[in-house]
C-alpha cells in the first residue's frame, strides 16, 4: 500500500444536504484537525451488510475550525458505503484516517483547466477556491445530469465568477473539451475527476491534442459503467472456484470474501494492481477502470477486478500473476 494509515475516532457534528441526493457531513477529529492539502481526502471505516469495510472520500475546505467536510452522495446502485454515511445523524461516533493525497496540486503553472463531473466535484473544488485565492489563471468546467445536481456551484461561482461553466445534460449543454484543452496554455494542467465516460473523454481529447501526459492529472471513484451493476458469476478453473458477485459488491471484495488472494492497492481502478487475466466471457465486460488504454478494454485480455464487472453472464478469469 502507499499508506500506512493512522486511524483516530472522530464524531459526526453536523450534516446538511447540498444538492438533491448529494450530502456533506462535517466530522470532528479527536485530535486536532490537520489542515489537507487541496485533493486530499480521508478513509472512513463503514459497517457493510455486518461486515468493515472501508471508503475513501475527497475533503472539502481547509478545516479551519477543526472539522473534516466530506460529501457524500446516495447511491442507487452503491456498494454500500454511501447508503452507512446516509443513514448517520449528528453525534455518530465514526473512526477516520489522517489526510492522504494521491491528486496532489501543482502549484505556480501558467494556466490551469480544472474539469468536473457530478460528485467529482468534490477534489476539484478545492482546488479552484486555492488556485484562485493565489490569483493563478484557471478555467474550471462543471457538468451534472439536473441542474439540481450542481453541488456547490453557487460557492464556486461567488469565487470564480465568469470562470466557472457550468453545463446540464438535461438542458442539452455539453462541454467543448477540444476547444477547452486547444485555449489551455502550452504549459498549463488539466485536472479531472467524475465518471468514466467523461474521464475517457478527456483523456482521449488530451492524447489526440499531443500535450505531455504527465500534465493530465485525474482522480476517479470507480463506480460508474456503461451498465448498471448486476450479479455475475466468476469462474477461475485453476482454483476449481466458482464465484457469484453480487450487484453491491466489487468482484475485488467477492474474490477475497471466497478466499482467492489478489494484490491490490487503489481500489479505484487506477493502478491495475488487481488485474486478472480473461480466459472467457460471457456477456460484456463493463470496464470501470482508468488503467488499462481504450486498445487494451478492446481486446478484452484482462480486467480490474477492484471496479470492472460483466453484464449479462460469466467470466472465466485466472488470477495468477506471470508478468
Amino acid at each position: 500500500m502507499r499508506f500506512a494509515l493512522e486511524w483516530q475516532d472522530a464524531r459526526l457534528r453536523a450534516v446538511r444536504d447540498v444538492a438533491a441526493d448529494i450530502r456533506l457531513f462535517e466530522i470532528e477529529p479527536a485530535a486536532p484537525a490537520k489542515p489537507p492539502a487541496p485533493g486530499s481526502h480521508i478513509s472512513v471505516a463503514v459497517t457493510i451488510d455486518g461486515r468493515a469495510d472501508t471508503r475513501c472520500y475527497s475533503l472539502i475546505g481547509t478545516a479551519e475550525d477543526g472539522a473534516y467536510r466530506i460529501a457524500v452522495k446516495r447511491l442507487t446502485e452503491s456498494r454500500g458505503g454511501s447508503a452507512y454515511m446516509w443513514s448517520l445523524s449528528p453525534g455518530a461516533r465514526l473512526r477516520i484516517s489522517d489526510p492522504q493525497n494521491l491528486f496532489e496540486l501543482t502549484l505556480g503553472r501558467p494556466d490551469y483547466l480544472l474539469i468536473a463531473g457530478g460528485i467529482g466535484v468534490t477534489p476539484i473544488h478545492g482546488m479552484a477556491l486555492a488556485l484562485a485565492a493565489r490569483g493563478a489563471k484557471l478555467r474550471m468546467l462543471y457538468a451534472a445530469r439536473q441542474r439540481a445536481d450542481l453541488a456547490f456551484a453557487d460557492e464556486l461561482a461567488d469565487r470564480l465568477g465568469d470562470r466557472l461553466e457550468t453545463y446540464v445534460d438535461e438542458e442539452g449543454q455539453r462541454m467543448e473539451l477540444a476547444a477547452a484543452i486547444d485555449a489551455l496554455h502550452p504549459d498549463g494542467e488539466l485536472y479531472l475527476c467524475g465518471p468514466i465516460g467523461l474521464m475517457e473523454a478527456v483523456r482521449r481529447q488530451w492524447r489526440q491534442s499531443g500535450r505531455p501526459v504527465e500534465r493530465l492529472r485525474f482522480e476517479s471513484f470507480g463506480n460508474s459503467g456503461r451498465f448498471a451493476p448486476e450479479p455475475f458469476t466468476v469462474r477461475i478453473p485453476r482454483l476449481d472456484k466458482t464465484i457469484t458477485v453480487p450487484d453491491n459488491r466489487s468482484m475485488l471484495d467477492a474474490l477475497e470474501a471466497a478466499g482467492v488472494e489478489l494484490l491490490s492497492d487503489c481500489r479505484r481502478g487506477e493502478c491495475g494492481l488487481c488485474a486478472v487475466e480473461i480466459l472467457g466471457v460471457e456477456g460484456e465486460v463493463d470496464h470501470r477502470d482508468v488503467f488499462f488504454s481504450d486498445g487494451q478494454k478492446a481486446e478484452n485480455h484482462r480486467m480490474c477486478a477492484c471496479v470492472s464487472r460483466v453484464v449479462g453472464g460469466s467470466v472465466t478469469i485466472d488470477t495468477a500473476r506471470r508478468d
